[in-house]
């Protein structure tokens, strides 16, 4: 039965989307008819496009509509996100600026717009925006322009933006681009997942575990309460509580403790227990030695989650945030400039952060400071460490009598990834002899294994 709900679901939700989205279509068919009527100074009933009314959306239940009432978008506001959508799905809709002008044989410059590599049609630019909504009005024009101003709504939170315009060409020659993720949530009602790439440089990373796996001393588990209390009643305190004036918004979390402890784990259950996605930021793909490069692809991936509930997890962190050096050369000025740069990106930011260092020192002060709340992840105790022994083998084996996982526990002090990857290899060694029974001599042989990787020693 859920899964016909499910297609039922799926199939209202395309009906809806649909519906709407084709009312909103013609609307701006209508829209522009009215402007190039009066703009060619034909016979046309009405003298201004704010008289073509727009459809209501009051009682739809679109993706689309919920948005638009949601974020209450005025009249302005919709016609740049439906003409933002319109290439995507109604792309012939904006052949019509392709008019030539043929005194000029050439199109007109006032329609803005450019014609597509792949995508062959229209694509309109800030300037088609204004050519429609300002209409001859040069103080409508300059009353316009907060509509692709990076604060406006629609651009906070990725929904439309306008394309840096080549250098030396006036801004609004950028093109309108929606986003994928927007296109997918307006026709299929679902929210796309951001691919990693150079665009990017973010892996949604997820976990199998629960959060009874989670083993850490009652101290560690107490300050990561605090994050969950903020990431489930945050908008309450902000908003309903009336703290959105005097506090920031987000929280800002370090996670701090040797290789192993538990840093990454708990960042994605921290995920799953409260149903957000979990982003690791892929550092190689971030730092650059390019002046102002670094700062480029961290824009990527803030201005992306910017109100998307999300949780970003910088692993390492230390490459990024790490300590201010004194400035001796222009490469000291720049890297300098680069951790004020996180600082601020990371003080403005309304989600989550969660910075993983091995540890603490190695973490600039400037953003220590700034840290809501900050967890040390130790190496676990002999109790935890049996725990962590017990919970690891599968239920599919046996242990052999000879194991005693009390004094595994008590004589070597593991992280619990180590022990985990001791749990792994003399559980293959296992299969290996075609056998369900663990041996101690893997075990210790797996131990061994792992104190090299160290440079130790048995």
């Amino acid at each position: 039965m859920d899964g016909k709900n499910d297609t039922g679901r799926m199939v209202d939700e395309l009906t809806h989307n649909a519906a709407d989205l084709s009312k909103e279509l013609n609307w701006l068919a209508d829209v522009m008819d009215c402007r190039f009527n009066n703009y060619f100074r034909k016979e046309n009933d009405i003298d201004s496009i704010k008289k073509v009314m727009a459809p209501s959306l009051k009682k739809s239940k679109s993706s689309y509509a919920k948005l638009v009432n949601e974020l209450g978008l005025n009249f302005e506001e919709r016609i740049l996100l439906i003409l933002g959508i319109a290439p995507v799905v109604k792309p012939e809709l904006l052949d019509v600026f392709f008019l030539q002008n043929s005194t000029f044989n050439r199109g007109f410059t006032e329609f803005g717009g450019v014609k597509g590599v792949g995508h062959g049609g229209f694509v309109p630019t800030g300037e088609t925006a204004m050519f429609i909504l300002a209409e001859d009005s040069l103080e409508k024009r300059f009353s316009l322009h907060g509509l692709f101003d990076g604060g406006h709504i629609l651009s906070k939170m990725g929904i439309i933006t306008i394309e840096a315009a080549i250098p030396g060409e006036p801004f609004l020659s950028g093109k309108i681009l929606l986003s994928r993720e927007y296109a997918e949530l307006f026709t299929t009602g679902k929210s796309r997942k951001p691919n990693f790439s150079k665009e990017f440089p973010a892996k949604l990373i997820e976990t199998q575990l629960e959060w009874s796996d989670l083993v850490l001393p009652k101290k560690s588990l107490d300050q990561i309460e605090e994050v969950q209390l903020w990431i489930r009643y945050g908008n309450v305190l902000m908003d309903d509580w009336g703290l959105r004036k005097k506090i920031r918004p987000g929280i800002r979390v370090l996670f701090h403790g040797p290789p192993g402890t538990g840093k990454t784990m708990t960042s994605c259950l921290l995920g799953k227990l409260t149903g957000r996605d979990v982003y690791r930021i892929d550092l190689s793909m971030v730092i650059s030695k390019y002046i102002g490069e670094t700062e480029a692809n961290l824009s990527k991936v803030f201005n992306q989650a910017e109100n998307k509930n999300w949780i970003l997890f910088f692993d390492e962190a230390d490459a990024l945030f790490g300590t201010r050096i004194q400035t001796e050369s222009s490469n000291d000025m720049f890297a300098n400039q680069q951790v004020s740069y996180l600082l601020q990106r990371i003080e403005d930011f309304n989600g989550v952060v969660i910075l993983s260092s091995n540890m603490k020192s190695n973490i600039d002060k400037a953003f220590v400071r700034r840290f809501e709340t900050m967890v040390h992840f130790k190496i676990p105790s002999a109790p935890e460490r049996f725990r962590l022994w017990e919970g690891g083998f599968s239920d599919a084996c046996k242990l052999d009598k000879s194991i005693d996982l009390e004094k595994l526990a008590k004589e070597y002090e593991l992280s619990g990834g180590v022990i985990m990857n001791v749990v792994r290899f003399s559980s293959l060694m296992a299969l290996k002899r075609n056998s369900r029974v663990i041996k101690m001599n893997d075990i210790q042989l797996g131990i061994r294994r792992e104190y090299l990787k160290e440079g130790k020693t048995l």
